[in-house]
């Protein structure tokens, strides 16, 4: 069981963001593996194209394997990254996400680098990225994208990571879940934003957050809704708002197919 989980009678929350990077950021103390080291890696590896697959065959699904969370716990025993990656790009997903959080999210670098070994669709790194050495860490370990929190991360800092890892060939999918948040990632020239249904400091889901900002978004990005989708007409609905891609995890995680659940949501 994880350190704590929300219950679903208390209506007040506390800050679980700040909780998670203040973790975050005492490890940053106990890093191992020099920067140039990991940039010497990470030059070595030829990415997959992440933009491309958000913009192919619609709908296109961004499955993610994810181990628990802080709001669910535990979402599947004996996960194996690769089996779970090859049944994703059976079921059609345009990319995968790997949750690499390590004390919240049970995740860890080494998964990541396992989906990436048992599939050809290109992959995001799914973490609290909050400075470069995350990004040399990521693009070492084989992500072809990065996760950018615009909750953390002010424009110019977005900015700055964002074009550090295309130094490597990674993409950014910046995320935001309000019209600050979204306005800070525009002026950072983010072309990839995704609006995350859960706000991170709470873990409530509301759909209709990408619905609320999806008029604001102008064109020409590619606009990725994440979390809360569960069924193909939770699709049809951010579809016909704009959105091109659709971040999805805990409703594959815990299916007892997911290749079929996966085919399901984009039928």
């Amino acid at each position: 069981m994880l350190p704590w989980k929300i219950s679903p009678v208390t209506h007040t929350l506390p800050d679980f963001l700040a909780e998670i990077v203040a973790h975050k950021r005492s490890r940053m103390r106990a890093r191992e593996v020099p920067r140039e080291k990991l940039e010497e890696r990470a030059a070595a590896i030829e990415r997959r194209d992440f933009a491309a697959a958000l913009t192919g065959e619609p709908p296109a699904i961004i499955a993610e394997i994810k181990r628990a969370s802080p709001s669910r716990g535990s979402l599947a025993e004996n996960v194996d990254p690769a089996s779970l990656a090859a049944a994703y790009a059976r079921g059609g997903a345009a990319a995968l996400s790997v949750l690499t959080e390590e004390r919240y999210f049970r995740g860890s670098l080494e998964d990541l680098e396992t989906a990436r070994r048992a599939v050809t669709l290109p992959l995001l790194r799914k973490d609290f990225t909050l400075d470069e050495y995350d990004v040399a860490e990521a693009a070492a370990w084989g992500a072809d994208a990065v996760l950018l929190i615009a909750a953390l991360l002010s424009a110019s800092e977005l900015r700055r990571l964002r074009e550090f890892a295309a130094q490597f060939g990674m993409a950014s999918l910046v995320e935001v879940h309000d019209r600050e948040e979204l306005a800070s990632a525009l002026d950072s020239g983010a072309r990839i934003i995704g609006v995350n249904n859960r706000d991170l400091r709470t873990f409530q889901v509301r759909l209709q957050t990408s619905l609320e900002l999806a008029p604001y978004m102008p064109s020409g990005l590619i606009r990725v809704s994440e979390s809360g989708i569960h069924s193909a007409e939770d699709v049809r609905r951010l579809r016909a708002a704009g959105y091109q891609a659709f971040l999805v995890g805990e409703h594959l995680m815990q299916a007892s197919d997911p290749a079929a659940a996966l085919q399901a949501l984009r039928s």
